[in-house]
């Protein structure tokens, strides 16, 4: 007899994957079977390759907020790969779908729901992006990242974010040999997302004469961003870091890192001291901005907004947090980290008896 069959889907990015990881894990240790449904890009076959489960690319087109002459080509592909989507449901027969959201979530739900297969989709921001708002009509509940979220759905669940294992089991003592940080120096890590952020980069080398005085600056700066030529004492840069990462966090003293959901929440778990400077209107639809302001509110943060970021403010706010840690250090045990996992798990078992 076959096992259950839970068909996973998300993408885009690295955030609309990662944290479908630990639900995947869950599910094959229950014994279920677990496909993932991506784009043929090759970034989520690359993020669920260790994990050898099946595999399925499909053509999507990327959902925008403002007029394209490429939206409408992209519509023709959204249409191919809700068809593509289809048959992979047809012949899968999952018992329901997980969706993570990303442009390439719609098709699978919108197939989903054509083949009578319910979806239990996740929402990490404060307001759900286009793919997801476009979603909603077609699933039978949506777990939310935080209470905050403004959203208008039948059936919401407050699940948080499925944290992968590595980072809450990160040692710091290792993070710290990983990085080759001097004996006695403290960790300043800076991190710019997935795929880096040139202009938090910018503000980190122009502030390193002062950072690398207190801190050894541990520089996570994105795929093509390190400067070969900027070596210096107490400097490390990297484009991204993998399976040391959780060990590196573990280390750190202090978090620059840009707001984006999943990074905020981990940090917001892990109960790291932080300097958040998100993405400006400019660049994003704002979600990062929401999602900073709502941990300013709760005094989980200190927030750097990047339009008025210089160098020298980079430098005062690092000076500022670090006059008064046990301030920050409180403010944050009274985020309550949830067991998400789990309860991401029992709704997609509860929605799957229906």
């Amino acid at each position: 007899m076959q096992p259950k069959h839970v068909v996973v889907t998300g993408g885009g990015t690295a955030g609309h994957v990662i944290p479908s990881l630990p639900i995947i894990e869950r599910l094959l240790e229950d014994g279920l079977g677990v496909s993932f449904i991506g784009s043929t890009s090759g970034l989520e076959e690359q993020l669920v390759s260790h994990l050898n489960i099946d595999f399925y690319g499909i053509t999507t087109g990327k959902l925008r907020r403002y007029l394209s002459l490429e939206n409408i080509s992209d519509m023709f592909r959204v249409v191919i790969g809700i068809k593509q989507a289809f048959i992979l449901l047809w012949r899968l027969r999952p018992v329901v779908v997980f969706s993570k959201g990303g442009y390439v979530a719609f098709p699978v739900v919108f197939a989903a729901w054509l083949n009578r297969i319910p979806v239990v989709a996740h929402e990490s921001d404060l307001t759900p992006g286009l793919a997801n708002r476009l979603c909603l009509p077609f699933i039978k509940s949506l777990c939310l990242n935080f209470a905050e979220t403004k959203v208008r759905t039948k059936h919401t669940l407050l699940t948080g974010t499925a944290v992968r294992s590595d980072l809450m089991q990160g040692d710091p003592q290792k993070g710290r040999d990983w990085v080759a940080a001097p004996e006695g120096t403290r960790l300043l890590v800076a991190v710019g997302g997935s795929l880096g952020a040139t202009a938090l980069n910018t503000l980190v080398r122009g502030a390193l004469d002062t950072l690398t005085e207190s801190f050894y600056v541990v520089h996570v700066c994105g795929a093509g961003q390190v400067v070969e030529s900027l070596k210096r004492p107490n400097y490390a840069q990297y484009e991204f870091i993998a399976d040391a990462w959780g060990d590196v966090l573990a280390a750190a003293d202090l978090v620059v890192s840009r707001s984006g959901a999943n990074a905020l929440y981990e940090l917001l778990t892990l109960r790291k001291i932080n300097i958040l400077i998100p993405l400006s209107r400019r660049a994003s639809r704002g979600d990062q901005i929401e999602n900073a302001e709502m941990a300013e509110r709760h005094r989980w943060s200190f927030v750097l907004p990047e339009e008025t970021a210089t160098p020298a403010s980079l430098v005062n706010a690092v000076q500022f947090v670090e006059r008064d840690r046990d301030y920050w250090k409180q403010n944050l045990k009274t985020f309550t980290p949830r067991d998400s996992v789990t309860l991401i798990y029992e709704e997609l078992a509860r929605v799957a008896k229906r």
